[in-house]
């Protein structure tokens, strides 16, 4: 493995990595053709176009049933992965190094932000990026303005409700709401044996 691959494998797996590197120009490589590739993306005139010119960014091509609307924005865009029927509303922001992935079904609400990025509390590695990736299950949805903090697992079913900050997963069949994020129901049953 070249160490332009090692550092992404460690992005990627969690690892620390510190800006100060000199391998790091591998992400600001990376990060800088995003950058390149986000006007045309958030320019787009169709669903059609918008899906083909995310495909670019993330590297692989997402299923016709998957609508994005734009403005989309992304910081790195490699490590998304997008399954199908996926619905993504409006000005969603995904920072995608620590790894997402979006499974069947899922549905996006305006302004969420998914993030898998942080960095260390003590100010002498504060320029040092830590990751932890972010799994929304199949047939989950994610309200208007939520944001999902890295780590986090949205379980299978779920429902965050519109301004929610997720710190912690969120359980199969359930409805988060808050800030922190706390469980307050449960899916009606008919509705979570729905597949």
């Amino acid at each position: 493995m070249s160490k332009s691959e090692n550092i992404l494998f460690r992005l990627k797996g969690g690892e620390p990595v510190s800006m100060e590197e000199p391998e790091y120009d591998t992400i600001l490589s990376i990060v800088s053709s995003t950058i390149k590739l986000s006007p045309g993306l958030n320019n787009s005139t169709s669903t059609g176009e918008a899906r083909k010119r995310l495909g670019e960014i993330i590297g692989a091509e997402i299923d016709e049933s998957t609508t994005v609307f734009v403005p989309f924005f992304t910081n790195f865009g490699r490590f998304i992965s997008l399954g199908k029927n996926v619905f993504i509303n409006h000005a969603c922001s995904f920072l995608d190094m620590g790894g997402i992935t979006i499974e069947d079904d899922v549905l996006i609400g305006p302004k969420v932000n998914l993030i898998t990025e942080n960095h260390p509390l003590d100010p002498a590695n504060r320029r040092t990026l830590v990751t932890k990736p972010i799994v929304i299950k199949r047939n989950a949805w994610l309200g208007a303005g939520v944001t999902i903090l890295p780590g986090v697992t949205v379980g299978e079913n779920a429902v965050v409700a519109a301004g929610a900050v997720v710190s912690r997963d969120v359980p199969d069949n359930t409805i988060v709401a808050g800030v922190p994020a706390k469980v307050v129901k449960s899916v009606p049953s008919q509705v979570a044996g729905h597949s």
